[in-house]
């Protein structure tokens, strides 16, 4: 184990913010591997930053963690992901994004008017909902969820 390589669990949780617990329990649901010491001391790879870091982006997007966990299989442990283990990730996660990405835009979008949610409790319902035509369409906010 060449020490360059590798970094405490400490070093890990400073390098990304994430809290030590957090990245034990990321370690228990396999989405980061370590090896022992022979004092039985976490080491990660230092590209696990970059693992943690992909964890954490994800996690803003609104990915569920069986998501991300499933992503994450999909790279290699025995050595350092390369750029083209990243791209493999990005292409099967792009329609993912764009869906929430559209959802994004139109909740934006609508979010000050009417949303389809059936309250008629703004003026502006009783124009764009009028006797709450979406409640037709299915529960929620139809205007938004379509």
């Amino acid at each position: 184990m060449t020490v360059g390589n590798f970094i405490t669990i400490g070093q890990l949780s400073a390098r990304t913010g994430v809290a030590v617990s957090a990245l034990r329990f990321y370690e228990e649901r396999g989405l980061l591997q370590s090896l022992r010491t022979s004092g039985n001391q976490r080491r990660f790879m230092r590209s696990d930053i970059r693992r943690v870091s992909f964890i954490l982006i994800a996690q803003k997007l609104g990915l569920a963690l069986s998501e991300i966990e499933e992503q994450l299989k999909a790279l290699p442990n025995e050595r350092t992901p390369n750029l083209s283990d990243w791209q493999r990730i990005s292409r099967s996660m792009r329609a993912a994004i764009d869906e929430k990405m559209t959802l994004l835009t139109r909740t934006r979008n609508q979010l000050d008017q009417c949303i389809g949610c059936g309250c008629l409790s703004l003026d502006k319902c009783r124009l764009y909902n009028k006797d709450d035509r979406m409640g037709l369409k299915g529960p929620g906010p139809r205007a938004i969820l379509g």
